[in-house]
């Protein structure tokens, strides 16, 4: 069988780490969610911000590569490729001509942490838009969400053609 992908098969996986499982362990989100609480209050929103940009920009470096590269079928193939790995998520990505659409249901990570009765950090779902548009950005694309708080869209699009993000369409967690 034949793939429209821009990716050769020698490439490696979109993902940027190497897991040999087929599911990631849910209790990550745990680890996720203390560590930006720390920062949050060891840096100020501040710092919380420029980590995860900077997440965007250093550690997904490949990532955009790969995106600058592939184009929307990359971005569409990595979000794919992305929420199967991630335990419960409920997601359709869809890949059209000037865009990109991640339609999340169940936010894996909002799930988990209800689930276990953990306290959210209000801010958790920001890191969506701060760490997707940092990738985007070294790619010439641009990233915007909407919603949050365990469902939300995300659209990937040339950044041209972007509007400005409005933290505020990103609800916070409670």
């Amino acid at each position: 069988m034949e793939s429209d992908s821009p990716i050769p098969p020698s490439q490696p996986a979109l993902l940027p780490y190497r897991d040999t499982k087929d599911i990631g362990a849910a209790d990550f989100y745990f680890g996720i969610n203390a560590t930006f609480r720390f920062i949050r209050e060891k840096s100020g929103r501040e710092g919380l911000v420029r980590y995860w940009k900077d997440l965007g920009t250093e550690y997904f470096a490949p990532v955009s590569k790969i995106w600058a590269a592939g184009g929307l079928v990359a971005v569409a193939e990595y979000w794919k490729e992305f929420f199967a790995a991630e335990p419960e998520a409920q997601v359709e990505v869809d890949h059209h001509p000037d865009r990109v659409v991640v339609t999340v249901k169940q936010c894996p990570a909002i799930h988990h942490l209800r689930k276990e009765g953990r306290e959210i950090l209000s801010e958790f779902c920001e890191h969506c838009y701060w760490v997707s548009d940092s990738i985007a950005g070294s790619s010439g694309m641009a990233a915007r969400i909407k919603g949050g708080n365990g469902s939300c869209r995300q659209e990937f699009l040339a950044a041209a053609q972007a509007p400005p993000q409005d933290l505020n369409e990103i609800t916070r967690c409670s």
